[in-house]
C-alpha cells in the first residue's frame, strides 16, 4: 500500500473534524497527529473564531520592524535617484545628508537595497568566461619534438612599466628552454626578440600557444613567424 502524502491544511482540517466528533480525548488527538498541546489549542481556537479560514497558514512577517527605513526617507532617496540616474548609494546618501542633516539616514548598502527593490539598479551583463582549451592537439611523444611558447602573467617594474615574461618550454619534459622579458604582448615584439637572438630556437618545429589576458592572440601570425625562423636556423 503506497504512502499517502497529505498537506498541512488537510491535516488541520482532519484534526478539527476528529475533535468535533468527540470520539477521542484531546490528549489522544495530540499523540495521533504528533502536535503539542499548545499547537493543538491554537488551531482549535482559530477555528472557533474564524472558521475554516483560520486554519490557513499566516505570514510570519513581524507586524513592526524597528529598523525599517521611514517612508519619507525612501521617497527622498528615490527622488534623488531620478534626478541623478548615474549616482550610486554613496553619493545619494551624501546628498541627502547635506539636505537633511537632522535625518538618521541608513547606510550605503541599505540605500543600494532600496534602489534595487524599486528596479533602479540595472542588471549587468555577465562576462563571458573562457574555459580551458582542453588537451593538446599535438601528441608530444619525445623530448625536443614540440616546443610551446607562453606568457607567464605580468609584473610591474620600478619605473612603473609592466613586464611580460615570454617562456619557451619543451612540451614533453616541461623543461624551460628560455625566458625573455617583453614590454608588451604584441606579436611584432615577439617576432623582433626571436629574430635578434633573444631566444635560441631549435632546428625542430615550434608549436606555439601564446596566451595573453585570457584570450588567444595572433596564433597564426606568430606561428608563421616561427616557421620562417625555423627555416632560417636549419
Amino acid at each position: 500500500m503506497p504512502w499517502r502524502n497529505t498537506a498541512p491544511m488537510d491535516q488541520r482540517t482532519q484534526f478539527i473534524a476528529d475533535h468535533l466528533r468527540e470520539t477521542q480525548t484531546i490528549t489522544e488527538l495530540y499523540d495521533r497527529y504528533g502536535v503539542s498541546r499548545k499547537t493543538g489549542y491554537k488551531w482549535i481556537d482559530r477555528y472557533l473564531r474564524l472558521g475554516p479560514a483560520g486554519l490557513e497558514e499566516r505570514s510570519r512577517r513581524p507586524h513592526r520592524a524597528p529598523n525599517q527605513t521611514a517612508d519619507e526617507i525612501v521617497a527622498a532617496i528615490l527622488e534623488a535617484r531620478h534626478r541623478h540616474p548615474g549616482w550610486g548609494g554613496k553619493k545619494l546618501r551624501a546628498l541627502l545628508q547635506r539636505r537633511h542633516p537632522r535625518w538618521t539616514l541608513p547606510g550605503r548598502s541599505t540605500v543600494c537595497d532600496i534602489l534595487r527593490r524599486h528596479g533602479l539598479v540595472p542588471t549587468r551583463r555577465p562576462r563571458r568566461r573562457l574555459g580551458h582549451p582542453g588537451q593538446p592537439t599535438t601528441i608530444m611523444g619525445a623530448p625536443n619534438a614540440v616546443w610551446c611558447a607562453d606568457y607567464k602573467g605580468q609584473f610591474k617594474t620600478g619605473d612603473g612599466r609592466y613586464g611580460y615574461p615570454l617562456t619557451v618550454t619543451d612540451g614533453f619534459s616541461r623543461y624551460l628552454l628560455g625566458c625573455q622579458g617583453l614590454g608588451s604582448t604584441a606579436v611584432a615584439e615577439v617576432r623582433y626578440v626571436s629574430a635578434n637572438g633573444g631566444i635560441r630556437w631549435n632546428r625542430r618545429w615550434v608549436n606555439v600557444s601564446t596566451v595573453c589576458m585570457g584570450e588567444y592572440v595572433g596564433l597564426e601570425e606568430i606561428g608563421d613567424a616561427y616557421g620562417r625562423l625555423r627555416r632560417r636556423h636549419v
